[in-house]
């Protein structure tokens, strides 16, 4: 349905309400953006068989939890080649705390975003895990004073408008 095709106002309007409430039922999304329940349903089902919606989660509030320390950590790897890259995504993967990582170009070859508990989380998480792996040449670290903005939400409304 949806591939490469332009997205019209109710696939817009019900992407924008899914990404404020994942939980919206079908009745209650159709009410927010114009459209019967069973309406709703099908074009959700298209949207999520498109591979448009990607998934539903439910978002935990790292603070209450006891994570308080987001750092963003840049690191340089020992060489540059296949295998290197490889063994460090593999550690990636391992890693719990470390949320998003990156590809980048400039001084650095990644650039990671991680929680922990505490400084001390963060020293393990530098130096006995990232520091520690044979792949990882430089590490630098950045902890995050304030969040000014937080957002998961796509700007749906830079995307070209169907006619």
């Amino acid at each position: 349905m949806h591939g490469n095709a332009a997205l019209d106002q109710f696939d817009l309007r019900l992407l924008a309400a899914l990404q404020e409430d994942g939980r919206l039922t079908n009745q209650q999304a159709g009410e927010r953006i114009g459209l019967s329940a069973s309406q709703c349903s099908r074009r959700r089902s298209a949207l999520e068989a498109a591979g448009l919606i990607a998934g539903y989660h439910a978002e935990l509030a790292a603070e209450a939890l006891g994570l308080r320390v987001l750092a963003f950590i840049q690191v340089t790897l020992t060489a540059h080649n296949a295998e290197n890259s490889r063994r460090f995504r593999e550690l990636l993967a391992r890693v719990a705390e470390i949320q998003e990582a990156y590809a980048m170009t400039g001084d650095a070859d990644y650039l990671l975003k991680a929680i922990v508990p505490d400084l001390k989380g963060l020293s393990v998480l530098v130096n006995d895990i990232l520091l520690a792996h044979g792949t990882v040449a430089r590490v630098r670290s950045s902890i995050v004073l304030e969040r000014l903005k937080q957002s998961g939400q796509l700007p749906l409304a830079a995307l070209p408008r169907a006619v």
